[in-house]
This record gives structure tokens, sequence and C-alpha cells, in this order.
């Protein structure tokens, strides 16, 4: 079941375009959206919940129309915007008391569970807090009010290894139960292949693909090959790097398979996002 479907999302700014994005998030998974800084990931999540108007297009939450029914769709999302940032000065318990006014759903157990399950103080500020625990509290305030959906823009970035892989594991958990998904915006590719059942890439302000994590990757394939084999092969190669011993780049999987003369190895996200995002396609590394 869809839990989120976009159609055709447009927003125009000068100088970038998001043109007409469309991609579903089904319920009970995590969908990562991968792509470069300036690829219009947060700019399709603000147009997404209304934060910024979009100038097209259609967003439907459980099949209703979000943004006609906004109040209510929004009860049932949680979102987490990078790093908790607000109210530096106030204890979280305080922001808690607030907060839970907006959500006749919030679970007052719920939460005290999760700040024992996260080790946070209720009497501590949030300049007190680490990077990582902001970003817990900020979870431990979305999941309290019994979100559906998580929606979190970059919540891994600036994190050490450690955090990210405590924090993975929780989105993990999150969705175990079936009934919780979440859309997870991040340029950290190795964070996706801990935790992603689904990729959509935005490049550009359009989107190249939306699908599952081992399609996405079997479509691809890293080669390598002889400085004279290059000229033969330039046309089918997605990017490449030419070095003093020959090249390596990235072909897809079709190609590569008439390729019987390159070296041909299985392709991960992160060098399928580095070659794809060469913007004349090709590299040449001197040393």
């Amino acid at each position: 079941m869809k839990i989120l479907a976009i159609q055709n999302l447009r927003k125009a700014y000068p100088g970038f375009l998001l043109n007409d994005v469309s991609f579903d998030v089904e319920e009970g998974c995590i969908m990562g959206f991968i792509g470069r800084n300036g690829a219009g990931k947060t700019t399709t999540i603000k147009c997404i919940l209304n934060l910024a108007h979009a100038d097209g297009g259609s967003v439907l939450f459980e099949g209703r129309d979000l943004w006609a029914n906004e109040t209510v769709c929004k009860k049932e999302i949680g979102l987490v915007l990078g790093e908790f940032d607000y109210y530096k000065r106030k204890k979280l318990r305080v922001i808690a008391d607030v907060t839970k006014r907006f959500y006749p759903d919030w679970d007052e157990a719920l939460y005290q569970e999760l700040l024992k399950r996260f080790s946070l103080d209720p009497e501590k500020k949030v300049s007190e807090l680490s990077q990582g625990m902001r970003v817990k509290f900020a979870l431990a305030l979305a999941l309290s009010h019994r979100a559906k959906l998580l929606i979190l823009d970059e919540p891994t970035s600036g994190l050490d290894p450690v955090s990210r892989d405590e924090l993975l594991e929780i989105f993990r958990t999150i969705i175990e139960d079936g009934r919780h998904s979440i859309l997870f915006s991040t340029h950290i590719i190795s964070d996706l292949e801990k935790c992603a059942d689904y990729i959509t890439y935005i490049k550009g302000g359009k989107i190249l693909c939306s699908t599952d994590v081992e399609t996405f990757k079997d479509a691809y394939r890293l080669v390598s090959g002889e400085a004279e084999q290059l000229a033969e092969y330039r046309d089918r190669l997605v990017g490449c790097r030419a070095h003093a011993f020959g090249f390596t780049g990235l072909m897809r999987r079709e190609d590569a398979e008439a390729a019987e003369d390159l070296k041909i190895a299985p392709a991960d996200m992160e060098s399928i996002m580095i070659y794809t995002e060469k913007e004349d396609g090709h590299e040449s590394v001197a040393f």
C-alpha cells in the first residue's frame, strides 16, 4: 500500500527548477532519497509538506490530498529537518509539553519510553545535547504522536559513524511493525546501503529513477580496462576515470556484459552516484 504518492511536483526558483517529480513511498518501508547537495531533495520535501508552495503537481497521503487535508494529515507525519536546532535554552521537558498540545494522539507513555531508550534527560537543555542526541530528541517527538510516516532530511549529516549506525538501527526498528514508513533524504550513501528498501535518485531537479535498492545496483557494473580500450568503450560508459594504467568506470549492466575484454565487478550505490554526477560523463585524473 502506498502511504505517500507524489505526482508531477513542480517548483520554479530563479536558476532552479523542480521538474515533474514523481515517486511513491510504500507502507512499512524505508525510501532513501538521494542526490548531491542542491539537487532538489529539501525543496521536494518542503513542497510535499506545503512548507514551500508548489507550482504544480499533487501529493496524496494514504489516498487523501495532503494539501487539502493538511491539518489532519500532518498529525500522522513526523518531520526531522536535520539536527534539532530550536529553543536551545529550553529544557526538553518544556519543549515536549508545548509540542504535545498540538497532537490529540500524543502518547505520553511512549514518549517516556523513548526518552529512556534514547538516554535523554528531560531536564537538560537543547544546548547541552550532542548532535546525535538532538536528532534522537526530534525522533522522540515525532514518534510520540504516533506518526505513520517519518520524513527525515539529512538526519545523520555531521554525526560520527557510531552515532549514525545507532540511528540507522532505530530506523530499522521503527518500520518492523509494517505500519510505519520513512522517507530518508541523505547524501551519505553508505547509510542507505545499511537500511533502505527503495531508492529515489534526483539530479538537477529531475528524478532519474525510483526503484528497490537491489534493482538500482543491479542495473550497473563497475568496469576497468587498458588505456587503449578507452576510445572503444567511451560512448558506453556512464562515467569514467582515466589513469596511468588505463581506466575505471561505470556501465549499464547490458553494456558491461557485452564487453567481455573488460574487468567487471558489481556496483555499489556510492560508485553509481559518483560516476552519474560527472557533468560531462567522463573525468580524466592526472598523476
